[in-house]
C-alpha cells in the first residue's frame, strides 16, 4: 500500500522509466538505454501522425536530445514518452551488430 497526493493506493508505486542514452542507428531507427539497464531499438516509423512528420527528415531525426528522460526533438516540439518507447522496441543483447 501507499500514499501519493492524499490518496492510498493498494499495491506497489510503477516505477517510472527514463530514456537514459539514445544513439541513431539507422533511418528512423535508435538504440535507447532505459534507466533499468535495458537496452532496445526503436523504429521511429511507429510514431504515426502530422506532428512526427518532420522527423522523416534525417537531419531532424538524427539532432534529438534527451531531456528528462523522453527522446525530444526540434527544441522540444516534437517527444516521445519513454514509456511508449519501451513498450513499442525490441529488445537487444548487444550481440547482433547495429
Amino acid at each position: 500500500m501507499f500514499e501519493m497526493n492524499g490518496i492510498v493506493y493498494a499495491g506497489e508505486p510503477e516505477k517510472t522509466i527514463k530514456v537514459t542514452d539514445a544513439k541513431v542507428t539507422g533511418r528512423k531507427m535508435m538504440l535507447l538505454t532505459f534507466s533499468t539497464g535495458e537496452q532496445r531499438v526503436f523504429d521511429a516509423d511507429e510514431l504515426t501522425g502530422e506532428v512526427y512528420g518532420p522527423l522523416d527528415d534525417p537531419a531532424v531525426f538524427d539532432d534529438f536530445k534527451i531531456d528528462h528522460g523522453a527522446v525530444t526533438w526540434a527544441d522540444g516540439e516534437i517527444d516521445c514518452a519513454p514509456e511508449y518507447m519501451y513498450e513499442h522496441g525490441y529488445a537487444y543483447d548487444g550481440r547482433a551488430a547495429v
